[in-house]
């Protein structure tokens, strides 16, 4: 097998559950300057993968796992801004628009990464204004969320937050109505602003009320009706 075939197969298995259709949005000499340019690192649960503040030099593309994406505050805390799972690039927006990661980026379960030179996806953004606009797409749907996040987390009250917790995990990152919560408690408390004791009384309350089924963090929805309810209304 030459090169050209070995890179070609490499570039589908790497980018397989890619959210973009980047098969398709790129050609082969594309494809071919991003597998020149490109490193693969596997990493195990809890392992940093991207370090705050440190030098945006590339982008980082989930191949497998689920990653952890927070924001370092003072007194050693930090914020967990959302999770992303395979196919998909990690905190592109912040890449592209300054010199320094926002984020700090960490595995939830073990993950493949794939690093991707930043001169060299910019080089390709500037020739191909298809990708560029499924990019540019990518970068709303990440601002549009972070919008609606935040919204949720200032006007909802607990029932709406923890609601939208459980559907999140089911919509966004399982597709399905049956997971295990991936974080602690504490992590979940984090993600949907509350208090880990809250948390866990109003998840309490849920299976209570056969909304959900709950056995540690095992989840199965019940009732995605009451909980797109309680989520509408906050």
């Amino acid at each position: 097998m030459n090169m050209l075939n070995s890179n070609h197969d490499l570039f589908e298995t790497i980018f397989s559950k890619c959210s973009l259709p980047i098969g398709v949005l790129l050609n082969d000499a594309e494809k071919e300057q991003i597998m020149d340019n490109i490193n693969i690192v596997e990493y195990n649960r809890k392992d940093i993968i991207l370090k705050q503040n440190s030098r945006t030099s590339h982008i980082l593309y989930l191949s497998t796992g689920l990653v952890k994406i927070s924001r370092e505050l003072r007194r050693s805390k930090s914020l967990i801004l959302k999770l992303q799972s395979s196919g998909d690039f990690v905190g592109i927006s912040s890449i592209l628009g300054g010199e320094s990661y926002d984020f700090t980026v960490s595995a939830v379960d073990n993950c493949t990464a794939a690093y991707i030179d930043v001169n060299t996806f910019t080089t390709i953004m500037e020739k191909n204004g298809l990708f560029s606009i499924e990019i540019a797409r990518q970068i709303s749907r990440n601002t549009l969320f972070n919008v609606n996040r935040l919204s949720g987390l200032l006007y909802k009250q607990l029932p709406g937050r923890i609601a939208d917790l459980i559907l999140y995990f089911s919509e966004n990152i399982y597709h399905s109505n049956s997971y295990k919560f991936p974080l602690t408690r504490q992590e979940l408390a984090e993600l949907c602003g509350t208090t880990k004791e809250s948390l866990i009384r109003t998840l309490s309350e849920f299976n209570h009320d056969r909304i959900i089924e709950m056995d540690r963090s095992s989840v199965r929805i019940i009732s995605y009706d009451v909980l797109r309810t309680l989520s509408r209304l906050g």
